[in-house]
């Protein structure tokens, strides 16, 4: 599972016990319920098993980088196993290209933004090259009531900027209730009823707001 919050709503959503194992397998169930009691490096176990960071473990490595490879990395790199990816996101496709014998699994990322602040302080750590290929654009949002916020993102040769204030010529302006947009993102509210109630404005193309989220996706 992608974390904890995501179980925890899976085993609210769920009707039945048999609707929750069909969503979620019972190697899934222990997994979890391992990681709960056994702490949260648990779940960085292969990560962990692979670094050589540390005074203790640093030399061999060091020493025979050749032999690390090949009795501790390439074992796990070899290993059938289950990968959860967020989808759309370039982790996804390195999985599918860099490990075919792998089971990939795709799930939310987890994240959720109760802010305007956090959305944005969130953002480039959310961002996908890959998605932004192609991608050559100006924002300007404007958030207002409970926040407020004017800020340009510009999205240009599969990079990302983003800056306070309103800065040349925009692509696409949106101007949008700050609640209204951190419940759209929450996936309490969809996009086309605030559009409707002007909760949210766009002006310009919305086929470049579509692709704004794509290069943020979460599952």
């Amino acid at each position: 599972m992608s974390g904890f919050t995501d179980w925890v709503e899976t085993v609210a959503d769920s009707k039945s016990a048999p609707d929750y194992r069909s969503k979620v397998t019972d190697a899934e169930t222990v997994s979890m319920w391992q990681s709960l009691s056994s702490g949260p490096n648990y779940k960085a176990a292969n990560c962990v098993a692979v670094c050589p960071a540390g005074e203790d473990v640093i030399g061999p490595f060091l020493e025979d980088r050749k032999g690390h490879l090949a009795s501790v990395v390439k074992p796990l790199q070899e290993k059938s196993e289950t990968l959860y990816v967020v989808p759309g996101t370039d982790a996804e496709a390195y999985a599918a290209k860099r490990f075919p014998h792998k089971n990939l699994r795709r799930v939310s990322n987890g994240l959720r933004v109760p802010t305007v602040e956090s959305f944005l302080s969130n953002m480039p750590h959310v961002f996908q090259r890959g998605a932004a290929k192609g991608l050559e654009a100006t924002y300007h949002f404007t958030f207002t009531g409970a926040e407020e916020a004017r800020v340009t993102v510009e999205i240009r040769g599969q990079s990302l900027s983003i800056e306070d204030g309103h800065t040349g010529e925009p692509d696409l302006v949106m101007t949008a209730d700050s609640q209204t947009w951190v419940r759209f993102l929450a996936k309490e509210r969809g996009i086309l009823r605030a559009l409707l109630t002007r909760r949210i404005r766009v002006r310009g193309r919305i086929t470049l707001l579509v692709a704004f989220g794509r290069c943020f996706p979460t599952g």
